[in-house]
């Protein structure tokens, strides 16, 4: 009975394909009219494809039927072509919300980092302008281009923090003393200035302040550099699986799943749902073995944002340059007495006028007032990561349910009591539905899995590196910065400087090869017949190389604020040198 009842189906559905194909009835020869209309509505190809009438079509590759075909195999190279299209299609309308709030969130981030950047620079550069007025003016060049340095950081530019600070204190240090110690110079030649530069990477005139600075910018720089690389990343996984091609199996599986009823006039029929995931799953395989990397990715993200919104986060960071740079010129000037008497060793004594006016420079520096402005920016930023996070960790099973997203809606037969198997029309999918991931597909009854895409390889590696190389550096990191401010106190910095545990990833950089003064030293002593005169008989360095000298600089610092500060070994090799080249020959 269950037999006949299954072929009483069958035969209606044959009689209505019949009718959909013109009828046999009244004198009516059977007709392609309603595949002619659906090819023409989906845009799959020329209309002049698609025959009037069924035909014996004999070279068919993939919807091979007994009966008379309203298909030609020049429509069945215009469904492969159209199931690819809509294959992307249907994937970019899945990826969407999910690239619509990361992109979203890429946008929003820069655009608030961007007004916290400014920000930050405009309240630093007030503070030249309202307690070192001298200076202010060849102060702003320097302050823009830390900033500049900084946001190149946080964009993944092959720069460090610890180079940014250092290289903004190298130009400082020559506006301090020429305008703020001595305020009376008045050859401030180009030379001159190369001196004091390089005097400043052995004298350390600015005490634990620019240390600290690097510090504390390291931390809170290091998540959003990281969270804006992973954001990229993301982007660069969702328009790769967009844009994967279909293998030649896997296009043939979809156009028999969703074309080939309209072979036989069966233009409104629809895959059984188990058919559709064994297809689905078997065209998605490669993409589906992404999915625990995407979730170890997540997490990733995650980690990154509370980073951020922790204790040393990217708001509270760049404020407190203006605080840092200020505490580094007053350490200077508090200790110009001694900067003098090594500069002047070092670098000879420039022309001065009358009257010494650094004790007037010292002037109490006001607090910024734009409070306002800045904790909008604070408060909108940290909305936006609330609202990111939240959202994608809803996304976490994105490439885990791919096939099953693709498979719902108008795709499927859900409410009817018949389907399409790939076969015919029937009550139900009787094959076996495997699961997702390359290893189910060897069972799958509808196409053959060959292997895992080039493409998709890449972006797993890609994942899995940036998941387990850089999250956990960075776990290990924050926690040997959290032990040393719980253990250190307000020493940690000199502790940061003889340590050695500052590397580029930080967002520093280790020692490298650099000019010290004691050479420069070293050149007078060659040349005796020079050292009378007032000027410094330094010669011109390039500047790539005096770039190359801020590396090792904290090796070589002395703390002049501190108690009992330490002489460093290259100031004393300096002093000793400068009385050689004082003493008669």
């Amino acid at each position: 009975m269950a037999a006949d009842g299954s072929r009483g189906v069958l035969g209606l559905w044959l009689l209505a394909a019949a009718g959909l194909c013109g009828g046999v009835a009244a004198g009516k020869s059977p007709s392609c009219h309603e595949v002619r209309t659906a090819f023409q509505l989906r845009q799959i190809g020329p209309l002049k494809l698609v025959p009037d009438v069924p035909t014996a079509e004999s070279d068919l590759q993939i919807c091979q039927h007994r009966a008379p075909t309203c298909c030609t195999k020049k429509m069945e190279e215009s469904y492969q072509a159209a199931v690819r299209r809509e294959r992307t299609q249907s994937i970019q309308a899945l990826n969407f919300e999910l690239k619509y709030m990361i992109v979203g969130h890429i946008t929003a981030f820069q655009e608030a980092f961007e007004s916290l950047l400014r920000f930050a620079e405009n309240r630093t550069s007030s503070l030249f302008e309202t307690a070192y007025r001298p200076m202010a003016k060849e102060a702003a060049e320097p302050v823009k281009e830390l900033f500049t340095d900084i946001s190149l950081y946080i964009l993944g530019a092959e720069t460090t923090v610890e180079s940014a600070v250092l290289r903004f204190f190298d130009s400082l240090f020559p506006l301090v003393y020429s305008r703020l110690i001595n305020p009376g110079i008045t050859d401030l030649s180009e030379d001159y200035t190369e001196c004091l530069r390089l005097t400043r990477q052995d004298i350390n005139p600015f005490g634990r302040y620019s240390k600290n600075m690097v510090t504390e910018l390291s931390k809170s720089l290091w998540a959003s550099r990281m969270l804006s690389q992973a954001l990229s990343l993301g982007i660069e996984v969702i328009n790769t699986t967009e844009h994967a091609a279909l293998t030649k199996e896997c296009s043939k599986a979809l156009v028999k799943m969703q074309y080939c009823p309209h072979c036989q006039g069966l233009t409104l029929i629809r895959p059984c749902v188990g058919y559709c995931l064994n297809v689905m799953r078997g065209c998605l395989a490669s993409v589906s073995e992404l999915d625990a990397q995407w979730r170890e990715y997540i997490s990733t993200l995650e980690y990154l944002t509370n980073e951020m919104a922790a204790s040393h986060d990217l708001e509270i960071a760049l404020m407190g340059i203006r605080n840092s740079v200020n505490e580094a010129i007053l350490h200077a000037q508090l200790n110009g007495p001694q900067l003098s008497a090594t500069v002047d060793k070092v670098c000879g004594q420039p022309k001065q006028q009358e009257g010494n006016l650094s004790s007037d420079n010292i002037v109490p520096v006001k607090e910024a007032t734009e409070t306002q402005t800045f904790v909008m920016a604070h408060a909108s930023l940290n909305n936006k990561r609330r609202e990111f996070i939240n959202y994608m960790k809803r996304s976490r099973t994105f490439y885990a349910s791919i096939a099953e997203r693709l498979c719902d809606g108008d795709l499927v037969m859900r409410d009817s009591s018949t389907c399409w198997n790939g076969e015919d029309v029937v009550e139900s999918y009787t094959s076996r539905v495997v699961s997702n991931g390359l290893k189910a597909q060897t069972n799958n009854p509808e196409l053959k899995v060959r292997g895992l895409d080039p493409l998709i390889s890449n972006l797993i590696d890609k994942l899995q590196h940036f998941n387990q190389l850089d999250a956990e550096k960075a776990k290990l990191k924050l926690e040997r910065w959290a032990s040393q401010d719980a253990g250190s106190g307000g020493g940690r910095s000199e502790e940061m400087e003889s340590s050695g545990d500052c590397d580029d990833e930080d967002g520093c950089q280790g020692s490298g090869d650099r000019i010290h003064t004691a050479d420069i030293l070293k050149e007078k002593k060659t040349h005796p017949e020079n050292r009378n005169e007032p000027k410094p008989t330094v010669k011109k360095i390039d500047t790539t190389t005096t770039t190359s000298t801020v590396k090792s600089s904290s090796k070589h610092s002395v703390t002049g604020n501190g108690s009992n500060p330490a002489p460093s070994s290259s100031l004393v090799i300096l002093t000793a040198l400068a009385v050689l080249w004082h003493c008669p020959l």
